[in-house]
C-alpha cells in the first residue's frame, strides 16, 4: 500500500516532496500539478525521482487526454501500442479497461511491457480513470534487486545469455483477447519476436537488471524452450519475491509512471463484476544492451 501523507519524505529536492512506497522501489511525489506540464528543474526532479525509486506516483490529477501528453511528452516520446487502437483523436493513448461482465484483466500477468519488440520501451504511464470499490491494485518488482540477489556463479551465467521474447505465448495473449475483439488494430502482426540480453544494462543509471518475464520469454537464443524452462521458470519466480516489490492501490485520478527496463508489473485480477478504466501512454526505448 501506498504511504500515508505524515510519512517520511526524501531529503534532496528543492521543488517536490518524495515519499517512498517501500524499501524496494517506488515513490509518491507531491507538490505537482500535472495539468501544467513541469518544466526546467521541477522536471529534472521528477525524473531524478523516477530514476532513483523505478515507479513514481501521482495523486489527484485530473488531466484530460491532451494533459496527459503533455505530461507524457515532457518525459520522452509516446509511441502506438501494437495490438489495440488509440482512443479517439489520441492514437498513442490505450484504453486499458476490464468490464463487469469479464473475467480476464488486460495484461494480468508479471511482465515487461511489450519486450517482444526491438526497442521496447523506455516508459510506461497509467492513469486511473475508474477504479472498482475494493481491488484492482498493480504489483511491481525491482529488477535490480532480483539480479543483484543472484549468486556470482549465476549472474556470470545469464550475463552471456540472450532471451527470445514473443507476443504470442498463450498466458498473455489471453489477457489481450477482450481488447482486441473491442478495439484491435486491422495491421497488427500476428506475432511479434525480439531477442534481447537476460541481464540488460540500464542506459541512465548503468546498474544492471534482469531482462526477462513470465509473458514474453519464451526461452533464451540457441537453447530449446524445454531446456530454458526450468532456469526461466526458477528466474520468474525469484524476481518476484515480496521483498522486491511494492503494491499500488489506486484511486481516481492517480497517475503512474514506471520504467520498463528496469521494473516489472502485474495488474491484480480481483475485482471480478465491477468496472476498471485506465489510460495507458508508453514512451520510445532503445535496444537493451
Amino acid at each position: 500500500m501506498l504511504s500515508p501523507m505524515n510519512a517520511q519524505v526524501s531529503p534532496g529536492y528543492r521543488t517536490i516532496d518524495v515519499a517512498p512506497i517501500a524499501g524496494a522501489l517506488g515513490a509518491e511525489i507531491r507538490g505537482v500539478d500535472l495539468r501544467s506540464a513541469p518544466a526546467g528543474e521541477q522536471l529534472a526532479e521528477i525524473r531524478r525521482a523516477w530514476l532513483e525509486h523505478l515507479v513514481v506516483v501521482f495523486r489527484d490529477q485530473p488531466l484530460s487526454p491532451a494533459g496527459m501528453m503533455g505530461f507524457a511528452r515532457a518525459i520522452g516520446m509516446p509511441v502506438e501500442y501494437p495490438f489495440v487502437r488509440g482512443i479517439d483523436g489520441w492514437p498513442e493513448i490505450i484504453e486499458v479497461k476490464k468490464l463487469e461482465h469479464e473475467r480476464v484483466n488486460f495484461g494480468g500477468v508479471w511482465h515487461s511491457d511489450t519486450t517482444y519488440l526491438d526497442e521496447p520501451p523506455m516508459a510506461s504511464m497509467l492513469l486511473a480513470r475508474e477504479v472498482p470499490p475494493y481491488g484492482g491494485d498493480t504489483l511491481f518488482a525491482n529488477m535490480y534487486l532480483a539480479y543483484e540477489a543472484l549468486s556470482p556463479g549465476l549472474r556470470a551465467t545469464l550475463d552471456g545469455l540472450v532471451g527470445v521474447s514473443s507476443s504470442a505465448k498463450a498466458d498473455v495473449t489471453k489477457t489481450r483477447e477482450d481488447r482486441i475483439r473491442s478495439g484491435g488494430r486491422d495491421d497488427a502482426r500476428t506475432e511479434y519476436v525480439a531477442e534481447h540480453p537476460v541481464v540488460r544494462t540500464h542506459p541512465e543509471t548503468g546498474r544492471r537488471a534482469l531482462f526477462v518475464n513470465t509473458a514474453h520469454t519464451t526461452r533464451f537464443a540457441g537453447w530449446t524452450e524445454e531446456e530454458s524452462r526450468p532456469l526461466l521458470e526458477f528466474l520468474c519466480a525469484h524476481l518476484t519475491r515480496p521483498e522486491f516489490t511494492c503494491r499500488l492501490a489506486w484511486q481516481p485520478d492517480t497517475l503512474a509512471m514506471w520504467d520498463n527496463r528496469c521494473a516489472q508489473h502485474n495488474p491484480v485480477n480481483d475485482y471480478h463484476g465491477h468496472r476498471r478504466v485506465m489510460h495507458r501512454i508508453t514512451l520510445a526505448g532503445d535496444r537493451p544492451r
